[in-house]
């Protein structure tokens, strides 16, 4: 039994080891302290205070949960009260602060980041809603971010776009997205614009999607070609972004390998255990028209430009993962987390094959 003497010198000696040095002072561009202290983790504190708008999105939650390990305190904008009750375990008591916002409204804006010293912008929108254009979310709704960032001092903004960002795309969602990396550098010349790949995870709408309506995926015969990168590397980009120097710029994110959706689609089929889909490969003609019959329910269906994105293929564009010290992982090294459960009872715990690589 150790004696209260004993306990008192242990005590003594952790606590000698918790104090902080002058290595744990980092002073930001706008003069702001940032003190460190405690153990390196959860229960930490970095100092630093994170805003990720469009927290509560795919990568979002990924994003949060990678900043708030860290001991960094992230403030988390809603709009719907359910969907961000997940992130709150995330981080440490007080470590993850929810406010709520609207993209429109200047002034909750400005309270979710006037004590960042970075904020990051992942709001995206797959499609349109009466309420919502792809401009008023990818244009606007950005070029409003930055603009009252950058009034706030905030030193560092990062604004996630997409890889097939270009102002002369078919898609209409590509083209916002590249007019919107336009009004964030025009309002925030010192932004990162980080274009990530096509992502895939455990809430996807990549694989899960391929599994669940395969027939969607076999437009343009299977021959558009995609470069998927996994959620938790783009998520991990990001985070290293807090501790790297600013980089002004653009900042290419694609997955490492190029793959045609026939491909996907037989390593979805193979991983599964189900049978190739015997759907007929649609017309694009038929296929848009489709697309636009099924905005008619409130709920979200394949939209129109969705069905465009389907012939487009991801840039060719080298990746710039040395950069964010990131090693992208291949596909096939995940997928059959995400795809078991799409396997019945008897293949559950079959052993996993993979299709001939495309070249």
């Amino acid at each position: 039994m150790l004696s209260a003497s004993h306990v008192l010198r242990v005590q003594r000696v952790a606590v000698s080891r918790g104090k902080r040095a002058l290595h744990d002072l980092v002073t930001l561009p706008n003069r702001k302290p940032i003190i460190s202290s405690g153990t390196p983790g959860y229960s930490a504190v970095s100092g630093h205070v994170v805003t990720v708008f469009g927290c509560t999105g795919f990568l979002g939650r990924y994003l949060v949960s990678k900043l708030a390990r860290m001991g960094t305190q992230v403030i988390v904008p809603y709009r719907e009260e359910d969907e961000k009750r997940h992130l709150k375990p995330m981080g440490d008591l007080g470590q993850i602060v929810s406010m709520e916002w609207d993209i429109r409204n200047d002034e909750q804006i400005a309270e979710c980041l006037r004590h960042s010293d970075i904020v990051y912008n992942l709001v995206g929108r797959q499609y349109e809603t009466k309420n919502f254009k792809y401009s008023d979310v990818h244009v606007s709704g950005a070029e409003r971010i930055a603009k009252i960032a950058a009034q706030a001092g905030v030193p560092r903004l990062v604004h996630v776009s997409h890889l097939n960002a270009s102002t002369s795309s078919p898609s209409h969602f590509y083209r916002t997205k590249a007019e919107g990396e336009e009004r964030v550098r025009d309002a925030f010349p010192a932004a990162t614009i980080v274009r990530p790949g096509q992502m895939y995870g455990c809430e996807d709408k990549f694989l899960n999607n391929m599994a669940s309506w395969p027939i969607w995926w076999k437009l343009n015969h299977g021959e558009t070609k995609i470069r998927p990168v996994h959620v938790m590397d783009v998520a991990q980009a990001l985070t290293n972004l807090m501790t790297i120097p600013q980089i002004p710029g653009t900042i290419s994110l694609p997955g490492p390998r190029t793959l045609t959706t026939e491909y996907l689609l037989d390593m979805v089929s193979s991983l599964t255990y189900t049978p190739p889909s015997s759907a007929p490969v649609l017309p694009k003609s038929i296929a848009l028209a489709l697309a636009k019959v099924a905005q008619a329910p409130w709920w979200p269906l394949i939209s129109p430009d969705e069905v465009e994105r389907r012939y487009i293929d991801d840039v060719d564009v080298p990746g710039d993962w040395e950069t964010v010290g990131v090693t992208p992982d291949e596909i096939e090294n995940h997928a059959i987390t995400y795809l078991r459960r799409y396997r019945s009872a008897e293949n559950f715990v079959r052993p996993v094959v993979f299709p001939a690589r495309s070249s």
